[in-house]
């Protein structure tokens, strides 16, 4: 009897410190918006491979309305993505009469332009461009959405990939919004750069401890074989000089608006020719997307002064003021 008694105590205890662990450790939030409209389980075949992406659609869409793509990161879904980021693109959707999409990888990851990768869409070279040129066809025809008004971001490995269609299909999208993802070094890029300008939005975390700011290995936890990259300001740089800025960035520095996060947002900020090019530094902010409802825990530090949604969609769609830039 109390060797039962013991070991349910045990249990018992081991289940309050995972659950402690889990609130620190993980993602959590905070308050979810409310929002008018519903999201819809769709699937696809591309290459012979069944493929799945939801699409969040609001309640009043206009005719002809734009599309954002939102890539999730490493071992994650469309689903966990929309959850991690607290609804804020569904809120955004609302706001601004604009489809949202939360694709899925294979096997919870992307191939993005990282030889070395491990994971087993690198491994395979899956046809993930492909796929989202898919995506896009379908909505134009389910939706009516606007080819010329498409975005996309991701977080980490959604980031990479979000890159990768930057670098491979510039013609695709009307901007690009990476997170927590620098450009791998020449020595680890498995993309073929069209070297075409474009809209783009870096935002990066100055403590991220898995895609590090300044540069180099990229490491999450024990795994170390997604190899080297640039820093966020040589990244940046890349991109400025496809556009034609020989000039350094105006800087600028976003309202912190809450004292009790881990830091603020500053930008480096390349305006005047036909397209658009911004450093979002994430100051103190680790590998994590900017949100006033979202909590990163190990991942962190978090940065709550403005959602990732709307700072995107005001650069993105030339609207800077929406988001508090010049």
């Amino acid at each position: 009897m109390k060797k039962r008694y013991w070991f349910v105590l045990g249990v018992a205890l081991l289940a309050g410190v995972l659950l402690a662990a889990r609130s620190f450790l993980l993602p959590s939030v905070i308050q979810l918006p409310q929002l008018s409209g519903e999201l819809t389980v769709l699937t696809t075949t591309h290459n012979d491979l069944q493929r799945q992406y939801r699409v969040y659609t609001p309640a009043q869409l206009p005719e002809a309305p734009a599309a954002l793509f939102v890539f999730h990161g490493s071992v994650s879904t469309g689903a966990s993505m929309r959850e991690l980021t607290a609804r804020q693109f569904d809120r955004l959707a609302d706001e601004q009469g604009l489809v949202v999409v939360y694709p899925d990888g294979i096997e919870r990851h992307w191939n993005d332009c990282r030889a070395s990768a491990s994971y087993q869409a690198n491994v395979r070279n899956i046809d993930d461009v492909g796929f989202v040129r898919r995506m896009i066809e379908e909505l134009k025809a389910s939706h009516g959405i606007d080819a010329d008004r498409v975005y996309a971001t991701g977080l980490s490995n959604g980031g990479h990939m979000t890159l990768r269609l930057a670098l491979e299909a510039p013609e695709l999208m009307a901007g690009y919004a990476p997170i927590a993802a620098n450009l791998p070094v020449d020595a680890n890029l498995d993309c073929d750069k069209r070297g075409e300008a474009v809209n783009i939005a870096l935002i990066e975390g100055s403590a991220d401890p898995v895609n590090p700011y300044d540069g180099g290995l990229v490491k999450l936890l024990w795994d170390e074989s997604r190899g080297e990259v640039l820093s966020a300001a040589e990244t940046a740089e890349y991109f400025a000089g496809l556009a034609g800025y020989d000039k350094g960035p105006q800087y600028f520095e976003l309202a912190d608006t809450e004292q009790d996060d881990d830091g603020y947002i500053d930008a480096q900020l390349w305006y005047g020719k036909a397209v658009r090019v911004g450093l979002f530094t994430m100051q103190g902010g680790g590998h994590v997307v900017p949100s006033v409802n979202a909590r990163f825990g190990l991942l962190g530090g978090d940065i709550r002064d403005i959602d990732a949604a709307d700072l995107i969609w005001a650069f993105l769609t030339a609207a800077p003021a929406e988001a508090g830039l010049p």
